[in-house]
């Protein structure tokens, strides 16, 4: 006899709230972490808003939005990190060459920019968050023989940088995070997101447009350069 495993149902209905392209825009728009209202969501989907609603009510009855509402708009957002880690880890697994071309030269634009550095949910990606991974591994702040770790020197030199390692629950300290652009890990967990947000508040990146590209300032290329070793060029 079959002994049914009771996951089995739960796993069937989540695969199906992330098997259709107008939720699945949704998510991976919503790895900018910021709240988006409905609205925004629905001109970037290139929906109507009513069809929006629809899906954003099943994303959130789901457990992988969670909204906001301020007067009458509606926001929304990930519902935390672990979702943002599943939208990732899934966007890693398509192929290159199954991606969909650039329609135009602004897509095409838009698609370099990402793949130079951008925010993966609350961490640097993109070839910038591969290169500060590979700065933070070659000089024994992070190792990666089992998982990401940083080292007690790893640990010291962010409090050196002036970069908060404020823990919470039980998100890891550091964490690989396998990058769909690079084919590689970059940093993740506590210490990926410390270092983003203290590279954003300190303005050594900014943000590109309203998307999830970021680029790095001269300010930035000078800390860098400083705390890390890296090369202005490698962060162009």
């Amino acid at each position: 006899m079959t002994t049914r495993d009771p996951r089995a149902a739960g796993l069937a209905r989540l695969t199906a709230l992330l098997a259709d392209e107008t939720r699945a825009m949704c998510l991976l728009a919503l790895l900018d972490g910021r709240a988006w209202t409905a609205g925004e969501l629905a001109r970037h989907a290139g929906v109507a808003p009513s069809t929006l609603s629809e899906h954003l009510s099943r994303l959130v009855a789901g457990g992988l939005l969670a909204e906001e509402r301020q007067g009458r708009h509606r926001y929304v957002r990930l519902a935390g990190t672990r979702v943002a880690q599943l939208v990732e880890d899934l966007a890693a697994q398509v192929a290159p060459d199954l991606a969909a071309p650039p329609r135009n030269l602004r897509e095409s634009t838009a698609g370099a920019a990402m793949a130079r550095g951008r925010t993966c949910y609350d961490h640097l990606a993109g070839r910038l968050g591969i290169v500060v991974t590979d700065a933070l591994t070659a000089r024994g702040l992070l190792v990666r023989e089992t998982g990401f770790a940083l080292t007690d020197a790893g640990v010291s030199w962010f409090g050196t940088a002036g970069i908060g390692l404020g823990r919470r629950g039980r998100r890891p300290l550091a964490r690989a995070c396998l990058d769909w652009t690079e084919r590689r890990p970059h940093l993740a967990g506590v210490a990926g997101a410390a270092l983003c947000r203290h590279a954003l508040e300190t303005g050594w990146c900014v943000r590109i447009g309203s998307g999830r590209a970021v680029k790095v300032t001269a300010a930035g290329e000078r800390a860098l350069s400083g705390l890390l070793g890296i090369e202005a060029a490698a962060l162009r």
